[in-house]
């Protein structure tokens, strides 16, 4: 009996990361999408951006991976304190993540979005090292999202030097 609550717990944490991950991304959406085709479509950009397509199936893929990271220090990693470090990494990473397309995107402040998106780097470097110590797989999960945050840094700098 003990293995079937602990599978419905598991099940009903995995769900809540989900939710916790693609509602960010959604409200992200929510901001970004109204400008695309407007004021980002007249901005100057590097010649490594990659097409609009790209960025949609890019991002779902990441929050995905984010959500199953996240589940796996919540429900596979055993509580410590380095646990709860890496969960705090994850969430402020989280916070900032949510913060850069309202800054970039909604305020077309390409200066403090780059400033959001160095410190969401350093925030989830932090994250990669902190989650490694607790559960590698969430760590190796998370590490296309950093590269891609580094990548998406890079076209923020450009853009920003551009226009």
């Amino acid at each position: 009996m003990t293995g079937a609550p602990a599978m419905s717990r598991s099940i009903v944490r995995l769900l809540a990361c989900l939710a916790l991950v693609f509602v960010i991304a959604a409200l992200a959406g929510l901001v970004t999408a109204p400008e695309i085709a407007t004021w980002y479509a007249d901005l100057a950009k590097p010649s490594w951006t990659p097409p609009r397509v790209v960025f949609p199936v890019a991002w779902t893929l990441l929050y995905g991976l984010m959500a199953v990271a996240l589940w796996r220090l919540w429900d596979r990693a055993a509580p410590s304190p380095q646990r709860r470090q890496a969960l705090a990494f994850f969430l402020v990473q989280l916070a900032l993540n949510a913060a850069w397309s309202p800054v970039f995107f909604g305020l077309h402040a390409i200066d403090a979005g780059l400033a959001v998106i160095v410190v969401l780097v350093v925030a989830l470097f932090g994250t990669v090292v902190t989650s490694a110590r607790v559960d590698r797989l969430s760590a190796i999960l998370l590490l296309p999202y950093l590269l891609w945050v580094v990548y998406a840094t890079t076209l923020n700098a450009g853009i920003l030097a551009m226009n």
